[in-house]
């Protein structure tokens, strides 16, 4: 059993608390991320998909995972569970330092995460209080103007990188 904390950074202009909608525990947000076999090496030619919503019967039985597969080449049997109340969101603070923040804590058995892949239902926050919502980052930067606080506001330079934690 090896845990990886997925860590993000990038650089926000005028922005902060970057996070899933629903915040960093939203049981709605979909986690995109390729899986390196723990066995033989392969990497999913596809993104695999979790959220906490939903979860499936370990192939063992004993327990509710996020996600059981098997891999295509060697067959070998792998689970996700991710594992809720670590994650932070990225802050003005933490893009200014260039530092990463916490955001999901996943337990991965038989694979390793590779390549987390932004998409969209995101949120932030102007640094004048104006609240966006349902960010698409799929494109790899956000961009938009901030009426209220009358300044731009964009999130750009995204980073993603597992860390194993302990």
């Amino acid at each position: 059993m090896v845990n990886y904390m997925l860590m993000i950074a990038a650089e926000l202009e005028n922005l902060t608390d970057l996070q899933p909608q629903g915040g960093c525990d939203d049981p709605n947000f979909t986690y995109y991320f390729k899986l390196k076999c723990g066995n033989c090496g392969e990497v999913t030619q596809k993104e695999t998909c979790v959220s906490l919503n939903e979860t499936v019967p370990s192939a063992k039985g004993k327990s509710d995972v996020h996600l059981a597969q098997k891999c295509k080449f060697c067959s070998r049997e792998g689970t996700v569970t991710m594992i809720t109340g670590r994650g932070s969101p990225l802050t003005q603070d933490h893009a200014e330092a260039g530092k990463h923040a916490p955001l999901m804590l996943f337990d991965f058995r038989g694979f390793e995460p590779v390549d987390f892949v932004f998409g969209s239902g995101w949120k932030a926050e102007s640094i004048r209080g104006t609240k966006f919502h349902d960010i698409d980052l799929s494109g790899g930067e956000f961009a938009e103007y901030d009426e209220k606080g009358e300044c731009p506001v964009m999130i750009s330079n995204l980073r993603a990188t597992f860390n194993v934690a302990k």
